[in-house]
């Protein structure tokens, strides 16, 4: 299964209809429907003051204006600034509340998104950019939020109006009426036909953006690489590539979202001439008054009006349903690394199990093939091979960080898919060759995922260190637990991080221990210091090692060789090093 979210991303986008896209947004409402009602109902209220006006305009003119009855005149301005007070306010409180919706619906989103983030394997952030995911989350979320806080209402006001209006002007006239209402068809049509490629365009853009923030992300990541290395001008080539292509894509989208306001506005124009014309026409018959035509023209800019602005809000519909397809398309996942139902299998006396064990990554060669092996419970085995022969892949297996392509692992006589991922890290410890902290202190990085010395106070935590025999490790931060980390900075140096690694990893006490190369950064006495603490561990622990340096796994009980997809069982040390030097022969 691949998760890689841009592929045929845009062909996707092309066939997305836009009102099942439309009806899929509207889900996200669905907790604010209370909300929602009652700012429909302002608006509706909004509308009816506004098409009311227009009517007693009218009717004022021909009544009294005319008929030089200056009271009644007097009367009916009073009765229009009462309805525009009115309006005036409930245009506020209808502004005020879809604010507040926006900003939940934002809220709510990007924890949604996070949170399927986190419920998704490792093999997905392989295939993904951090810098585009964080461009998802941040800023096409923020698209979809400003089209329901300042665009949704606005929208659908505009609709209602334009119905209203649309119905006055029939039930006025009707021959006229209809005349009017010719270029709103044209504008139909032309809306209909150009919409999916705005879409397509502000979706391109969107990517474009995402693909600019991923490769800004990459860039500072390993800035120090960059200088080490004197390749700015790499980096530079490569952001001037992405920056030059969200260019192109940013041009284009602002000139196919800003194409529907010049001809919405033609065709308002068009017919509030033809009003004009036809108007004058039937005045001059009999047929008509001056305060018909005064609120017929005061109708057709309520009609067209809302179009000029719908111009602008189908532009950020477009752009909202553009960002919603990539948001989509995350919450959409779904995880295939679930927990199975648990088989009991008779694996005694081996404690992990692989039985016929195939594993490659997405798009990758193959790894592993066929592989069976056992491991004994309260043993310590190393694994040795070349750089890239599959070491870290087995180990990765082990944890369940991937799942097998085919075959089965088994852990303590479970099928390893059926523990929990609790259960599972509370039994697995895991070094990894390139040591994750977080940015706070040592001991908030110490306790990260260990529930039971997060309730311990900084005494009790000090001296649960004290009995695992690594108080002289933490020794090595100037402040103690509270030396300051910052997870992707240099406060502390590579060798620090693995040890506050180590640390972590050892206070689980878990049944299965696994070193990635967890030495290879410390000097060799603190790798003997290490190597004394490791044999404090419960005597039940299973240690399985990954080292280039052969000191490091001298004693191990057993030795396996990974290379060229296999696991071989290389039993002593001198068969190990025989099988590390005939491999370096033959490359």
């Amino acid at each position: 299964m691949t998760y890689r979210l841009n592929i045929s991303e845009h062909e996707t986008t092309r066939r997305t209809n836009t009102w099942v896209a439309l009806k899929k947004l509207v889900l996200i409402l669905a907790h604010e429907r209370r909300n929602l009602i009652t700012a429909l109902l302002i608006m509706l209220l909004n509308a009816s003051l506004s098409l009311v006006g227009p009517f007693l305009i009218g009717h004022t003119i021909d009544t009294y204006v005319q008929t030089k009855q200056y009271n009644g005149v007097l009367i009916f301005s009073g009765i229009l600034l009462g309805i525009y007070i009115l309006a005036f306010g409930t245009s506020y409180l209808q502004t005020k509340l879809m604010g507040g919706i926006g900003q939940r619906v934002l809220f709510n989103l990007r924890n949604a998104v996070f949170t399927k983030l986190q419920d998704l394997p490792i093999s997905f952030f392989n295939e993904n950019k951090a810098g585009d995911l964080i461009s998802r989350i941040n800023n096409d979320t923020d698209k979809v939020n400003q089209f329901f806080s300042q665009s949704l209402m606005q929208f659908i006001g505009s609709i209602f109006i334009m119905t209203g209006a649309g119905i006055f002007l029939l039930v006025i006239n009707l021959p006229l009426g209809a005349v009017a209402l010719i270029p709103a068809t044209l504008i139909l049509v032309f809306t209909r036909v150009l919409s999916p490629w705005v879409k397509r365009v502000n979706s391109r853009n969107l990517s474009s953006t995402g693909n600019l923030s991923a490769e800004i992300q990459e860039s500072l990541a390993n800035f120090k690489v960059v200088v080490a290395f004197n390749r700015r001008d790499y980096f530079r080539k490569r952001f001037d590539e992405v920056n030059r292509e969200n260019f192109k894509t940013a041009t284009k989208a602002g000139l196919a979202n800003n194409l529907f306001m010049p001809v919405y506005s033609f065709f308002s124009n068009l017919g509030q001439l033809v009003v004009l014309v036809m108007g004058i026409y039937l005045i001059s018959t009999g047929k008509f008054t001056l305060g018909l035509l005064i609120s017929f023209l005061s109708y057709i800019i309520s009609f067209y009006n809302p179009l000029r602005q719908l111009a602008a809000l189908w532009t950020n519909f477009q752009i909202a349903l553009a960002g919603w397809d990539r948001i989509s398309r995350i919450l959409n996942l779904e995880n295939n690394m679930l927990v199975r139902d648990a088989i009991p299998e008779k694996c005694d006396p081996a404690y992990i199990v692989f039985r016929h064990v195939s594993f490659n990554y997405p798009n990758g060669k193959e790894v592993l093939r066929n592989v069976s092996f056992e491991l004994e419970r309260s043993r310590t085995y190393a694994l040795v091979g070349p750089t890239g022969g599959g070491k870290t892949t087995t180990a990765s297996l082990m944890a369940r960080l991937y799942d097998p392509v085919r075959g089965r692992i088994f852990l303590d006589g479970r099928d390893l898919r059926s523990y929990t991922p609790a259960e599972r890290t509370k039994k697995i410890g895991f070094i990894l060759q390139e040591p994750i902290l977080f940015t706070g202190t040592v001991r908030e990085n110490i306790i990260y995922g260990n529930d039971v010395l997060s309730e311990y106070t900084p005494e009790r935590l000090a001296s649960e260190i004290s009995n695992a025999g690594l108080e002289d490790l933490l020794g090595r931060f100037e402040n103690g637990l509270e030396t300051k980390v910052i997870g992707s900075g240099d406060t502390i140096s590579l060798g620090q991080k693995q040890l506050i690694a180590f640390m972590r990893a050892v206070l689980r006490k878990p049944e299965v221990l696994i070193l990635d190369e967890a030495t290879a950064n410390i000097d060799t006495i603190t790798e003997q210091q290490l190597d004394h603490i490791l044999k404090r561990l419960p005597e039940s622990t299973t240690r399985i090692i990954i080292a280039h340096r052969l000191n490091t796994i001298e004693n191990a009980d057993e030795i396996f060789f990974v290379n060229s997809n296999q696991v071989i069982h290389a039993g002593s040390m001198d068969m190990a090093v025989e099988l590390l030097m005939h491999d370096k022969g033959e490359s």
